[in-house]
C-alpha cells in the first residue's frame, strides 16, 4: 500500500516514540501497581503536541490529517501499558472529535482547547449498567428547564471517569423517541449533583481509572449541548468510527511489539540443546501470526485512508463503505491480536504466566477490545447490514 506519510510524520512519530520510551515506559510498573498513571501525563502530552497533531490549528492543534492519529496510536504501546495507552487515545480520538465537528467556538474555547493541551481531562460517557453495545436503550435523561438542561441518571465503564474535568455525555433528552431522543451534552465534573461512583476494578489495564458515575438534577446551561436535539445517536456513530479505527492501529502496533519482543526471547531461551526460535514448530506458528498482523495492519490501513479522505479531504460525515471497513477492520484486528496474545504467552512457557514479564500484561490488556467501543459481534451486525445482507 503506498501510505502518505510524509517527513513531517516520521518526524512527529520519533517525538512520540522518545516521550513514550523516556517519560513513560520507566514508570509502567510502578503505575500499574499503582492502579492509575498521574495526570501530568496527559498534561505533557499536550504540551508536546501529541493530543492535538490531527486538529485544525485555529483550536490548538498541528492542522494534520488523520495520519498523524494513526502514526501517535503506533507508537504509544512502546509505553509498556495499555491503560496509558487508553487514558491518552480516550483525551484525544474518543471525546474531543465531536467537539471539533459540532461544537460553537465558545464550546471550543471552553472544552476542546484546554483539552488539547492537556489541562482538561475529558471523559465519554456512552454506557450504563443496562445499556452497553445497545446505545438505544440508555436511560440517562435531560429535561429542558428554562435556560437548562437537568440532567438525571447514571454511566459505567467510563476511563478517566475519576479525575475528569467534563463529560462528553451522551442521553436522552426525550425519553419516548428510543434513538431518535439521544442528544449529547457537555457536562463539567464541578456541577452540583454530579458525584464518582467506585472506581471499578479490571482484568486488564489496570493503570487507566474506570468508573461508574451519578447525576442527580445536574443542572448545566443548554448551551452545553452538542449539535442539534435528537441528533446524538448519529453524531455518536460518526465517533465510533474515529474510536474504533484509533483502537485498531495501536492494537496492531501492539502485536507487533510483542511478535518483536518474543523473537528476541525466542534467540535466547534454549530448550533441549537448541534456541526456541530454532525449532521447527516455532518458527511456523511465528509466521503465521506475523502473517496475520500484517493482514490486519494492512485492513486498518485502508479504512484509514478511506477515513481520512471522507474527514479530512472531503471534510464530510464517514462513508457507509467507510463505516464497513472500520468495522471489518476491528472484527480481524480483535480475533488476530487475540490469537498473537495467546500465543505469545504459549511460546514464554511458564514465564509467560508470571507477572515479572511483560506478557501477563500484554495478554490482559489486548482481551478487551473485541469489548470496547462495540463488539466482535456488532461489528459482525453491522458488516453484514452494511454490506445489504
Amino acid at each position: 500500500m503506498n501510505l502518505p506519510y510524509t517527513e513531517e510524520h516520521e518526524l512527529f512519530r520519533k517525538q512520540v516514540r522518545r516521550f513514550c520510551e523516556q517519560e513513560l515506559l520507566p514508570h509502567a510498573d510502578e503505575w500499574e501497581r499503582d492502579e492509575l498513571f498521574p495526570s501530568w501525563v496527559i498534561k505533557r502530552a499536550g504540551e508536546l503536541g501529541i493530543l492535538g497533531a490531527h486538529f485544525p490549528e485555529e483550536v490548538g492543534g498541528g492542522g494534520g490529517d488523520y495520519w498523524f492519529s494513526i502514526a501517535k496510536a503506533e507508537e504509544l504501546p512502546r509505553c509498556g501499558s495499555g491503560g496509558v495507552v487508553m487514558g491518552l487515545l480516550l483525551q484525544s480520538d474518543m471525546a474531543t472529535p465531536c467537539i471539533q465537528e459540532l461544537g460553537t467556538p465558545e464550546q471550543k474555547a471552553e472544552f476542546l482547547e484546554p483539552a488539547l493541551r492537556g489541562e482538561r481531562i475529558a471523559a465519554l460517557g456512552v454506557s450504563e449498567p443496562g445499556a452497553g453495545s445497545d446505545v438505544a436503550a440508555m436511560r440517562t435523561t435531560a429535561r429542558r428547564e428554562g435556560g437548562d438542561y437537568v440532567i438525571n441518571g447514571s454511566k459505567t465503564f467510563i476511563t478517566s471517569g475519576t479525575r475528569a474535568d467534563f463529560i462528553t455525555l451522551v442521553l436522552k433528552t426525550d425519553p419516548d423517541a428510543g434513538h431518535r431522543g439521544i442528544s449529547i451534552v457537555l457536562v463539567p465534573t464541578d456541577a452540583k449533583g454530579f458525584t464518582v461512583g467506585k472506581k471499578l476494578p479490571k482484568m486488564g489495564n489496570l493503570a487507566s481509572d474506570t468508573a461508574e458515575l451519578f447525576f442527580e438534577d445536574v443542572r448545566v446551561p443548554a448551551r452545553n449541548l452538542l449539535g442539534r436535539e435528537g441528533m446524538g445517536f448519529v453524531y455518536l456513530m460518526q465517533n465510533f468510527q474515529s474510536e474504533r479505527l484509533i483502537s485498531c492501529a495501536s492494537c496492531v502496533a501492539g502485536a507487533f511489539l510483542a511478535l518483536e519482543r518474543s523473537l528476541e526471547w525466542g534467540r535466547q531461551r534454549v530448550a533441549f540443546g537448541k534456541p526456541l526460535l530454532q525449532r521447527e514448530v516455532w518458527r511456523h506458528k511465528l509466521a503465521e501470526l506475523y502473517t496475520k498482523a500484517e493482514a490486519a495492519q494492512a485492513l486498518t490501513y485502508r479504512a484509514a485512508a478511506a477515513f481520512n479522505t471522507d474527514r479530512y479531504v472531503r471534510r464530510g460525515p464517514v462513508s457507509f463503505e467507510t463505516t464497513k471497513l472500520v468495522a471489518m477492520s476491528k472484527l480481524y484486528v480483535g480475533d488476530a491480536a487475540s490469537e498473537i496474545a495467546d500465543q505469545v504467552v504459549q511460546f514464554h512457557g511458564g514465564m509467560g504466566y508470571l507477572e515479572e514479564l511483560w506478557v501477563a500484561r500484554y495478554y490482559r490488556d489486548h482481551r478487551l477490545f473485541r469489548i470496547a467501543g462495540g463488539t466482535s459481534e456488532v461489528m459482525k451486525y453491522m458488516i453484514a447490514k452494511l454490506s445489504g445482507w
